[in-house]
């Protein structure tokens, strides 16, 4: 990884000189290839710490909302220029802060949302997120993401989540990946005992639904706005 970000900030410092518009162009293909790169080497490192079971899951008082505006910022810029509305639909009563793994539960929420991304053309992406109490001091909280992407064949869905595995790859073989990260979102979901499942519609598009258990630290409500898109 070291490197890599080397590799990237100094391609991002030299867009910062006066540059012929081809070195620029050759430069922004440097940092576009390299953080490609990055993402296929976190995947590589993820699962091999998940394999040898190296994985810790760290869980801290943490704010709903500040990792649904980090996420909402990440998907807007995979999105770019494709004609995709992207759309959060979030429960008001969501308390404002809860207490669990708040990077890993990113992670996943991030890894279904840029895949949603990556194989939708038009229409839109959403995320939903509710929850509902389980006791006092606990709570279920529910985060489904949907897309009007190409779908998964029925034939395909028990694959899914097989390690090194991209479905329909003559379909597919121009999308990049590395068939790791819903492997690694349904491992840490699993190590965070929560559950994953998904319903598709060749065509039509996909639903992913995560359920996590998490511990309440605070029955304050949230009051803060859903970012702006």
């Amino acid at each position: 990884r070291t490197p890599m970000n080397a590799v990237i900030g100094m391609a991002e410092m030299a867009l910062r000189e006066e540059l012929p518009p081809l070195a620029r162009e050759y430069v922004n293909l440097i940092i576009s290839s390299g953080k490609t790169l990055l993402t296929i080497i976190n995947d590589i490192l993820d699962f091999s710490k998940i394999e040898s079971g190296k994985m810790d899951i760290i869980e801290e008082e943490y704010e709903p909302m500040s990792i649904l505006h980090d996420i909402t910022t990440m998907i807007t810029t995979r999105i770019g220029d494709k004609d995709i509305e992207l759309l959060i639909d979030l429960d008001p009563e969501l308390p404002n802060k809860l207490y669990g793994d708040s990077i890993r539960i990113k992670q996943v929420i991030v890894n279904l949302a840029n895949n949603a991304v990556k194989f939708t053309k038009e229409g839109k992406v959403e995320i939903r997120v509710s929850f509902h109490k389980t006791s006092a001091g606990s709570m279920e909280l529910h985060i489904a993401v949907e897309d009007t992407g190409i779908g998964i064949k029925k034939a395909e869905l028990e694959q899914l989540f097989q390690s090194f595995h991209q479905l329909d790859s003559k379909r597919n073989r121009n999308i990049e990946g590395t068939g790791l990260g819903l492997a690694i979102s349904k491992r840490l979901v699993t190590l965070m005992h929560g559950s994953i499942r998904v319903e598709s519609e060749q065509g039509k598009g996909s639903e992913f639904t995560l359920a996590l258990t998490l511990r309440l630290n605070t029955e304050r409500k949230e009051i803060q706005e859903i970012p702006e898109l």
